[in-house]
């Protein structure tokens, strides 16, 4: 890896954790990046899982009076997080390479348009009231959208948020931070068994780590200058040029 890759990963990276903190959706523009360097698409996926995975924990310590309580759901949704991360982290592993690919364009598209209509989601689900949601349906659905973010990641906190909101509070900012622990829960598993696995690919995923890390600190102050939807518009139109560059190299 020559040095014009190192800050080309680099600044994805910074780009990513600005992203990240101002608007979410730094997938989209990560995962890209670890396949234009290169890396296989099953190890770029990997590798970008763990190169983004602090940025969900910064966000959910940042607001610790809105950490929920330590009670038996919390524990159920918890665990079905943990077991969901690891079964979409092996589900990856486990299928041929090629059948991860095919999708690969697709699953961009669909991350695109969670973060595109994210906003309507999510105002949505506040002008509902909350239903009732049965003792094992809650950890179920969490379960099921924890598996995907194991698989792929990308869009899994916008699936959270909706989920959340119906499951346990229609407070956003009580949402946003279980959906942060959760979504961490879900990285740190689905990274175990990456690592045990061997499909990180460790210089490429330190180099954009540190960056991403950089960008979440930059993001902490350009948060209060940077117009979120110019950001979003931004993140948009990137995972539409993914999509597309991607289906003609993978679909035709």
């Amino acid at each position: 890896m020559d040095w014009m890759m190192a800050m080309f990963l680099f600044a994805a990276g910074v780009a990513g954790g600005v992203i990240n903190a101002v608007a979410g959706g730094a997938t989209l523009i990560t995962f890209p990046a670890m396949l234009q360097v290169g890396l296989p698409p099953v190890i770029a996926n990997a590798s970008n899982a763990v190169a983004i995975l602090p940025g969900h924990l910064i966000a959910a310590i940042a607001d610790p009076g809105r950490w929920p309580p330590l009670n038996s759901r919390l524990a159920w949704l918890a665990a079905a997080s943990l077991f969901g991360g690891m079964s979409g982290a092996l589900l990856l592993l486990w299928l041929p390479e090629s059948l991860f690919t095919v999708p690969v364009p697709a699953l961009i598209a669909f991350a695109t348009l969670l973060f595109a209509f994210a906003p309507t989601i999510q105002a949505r689900q506040t002008k509902r009231g909350l239903r009732p949601i049965a003792a094992l349906t809650g950890p179920a659905m969490i379960g099921a959208a924890s598996i995907y973010g194991g698989f792929f990641g990308a869009g899994l906190g916008v699936i959270l948020t909706a989920l959340l909101s119906i499951i346990v509070s229609q407070d956003i900012r009580t949402v946003k931070v279980l959906k942060n622990l959760l979504a961490t829960i879900v990285g740190v598993s689905s990274t175990v068994i990456f690592i045990a696995q061997g499909v990180i690919s460790w210089p490429q995923t330190f180099i954009m780590l540190l960056g991403a890390l950089v960008g979440g600190f930059m993001g902490g102050y350009l948060i209060k200058i940077l117009p979120t939807e110019y950001v979003r518009r931004v993140v948009i139109v990137a995972g539409c040029l993914m999509s597309i560059t991607y289906g003609i190299k993978y679909w035709t």
